[in-house]
């Protein structure tokens, strides 16, 4: 085998043996909406997305936001949409003549985070809250269907 034949073949087992993240990026491939332009100056937010038997849970890191900074929508019937206008106000001083000396953390921009949801989701039944700096948006799961039942038929 050549080294590349052997470099692919390793690529190839590596997915497999991350195969929960490869199931996710397979499920949620949130970057796919997120190429065009118009999204421009548009940050993108940290999650972390749990799978329980009975829902998918989306974590958000958004600091300095209140729910009323941030909007939860789905858009084509299974794209969960997160986006925040990015108006995080900084705290001023109450006193006439106070002014900032150092400023580190960012300021606040637009957030955006697009997500396919599959086909079991039941965008019927999203709920979040977002408290101390998380957003946290419930996505139920709809139950399995029913398995077909095999009927035997005897034969005359």
């Amino acid at each position: 085998m050549s080294r590349a034949a052997d470099l692919s073949a390793f690529e190839v087992v590596n997915q497999l043996l991350n195969f929960p993240e490869a199931i996710e990026k397979l499920m949620f491939p949130s970057r796919a909406h997120e190429t065009g332009n118009d999204n421009k100056g548009v940050s993108s937010i940290p999650v972390d997305i749990l799978d329980t038997p009975k829902e998918y849970i989306f974590f958000l890191d958004v600091p300095g936001l209140s729910k009323s900074d941030i909007q939860v929508t789905v858009e084509d019937e299974n794209t969960l949409v997160i986006r925040s206008n990015g108006k995080r106000k900084r705290e001023d001083g109450e006193e006439e003549g106070c002014k900032y000396i150092r400023l580190e953390r960012r300021a606040a921009q637009k957030l955006l985070r697009k997500f396919r949801l599959p086909d079991n989701a039941n965008v019927g039944a999203i709920n979040a809250k977002c408290e101390n700096g998380v957003l946290t948006v419930v996505v139920e799961k709809l139950p399995p269907p029913p398995k077909p039942k095999t009927v035997k038929v005897s034969i005359s």
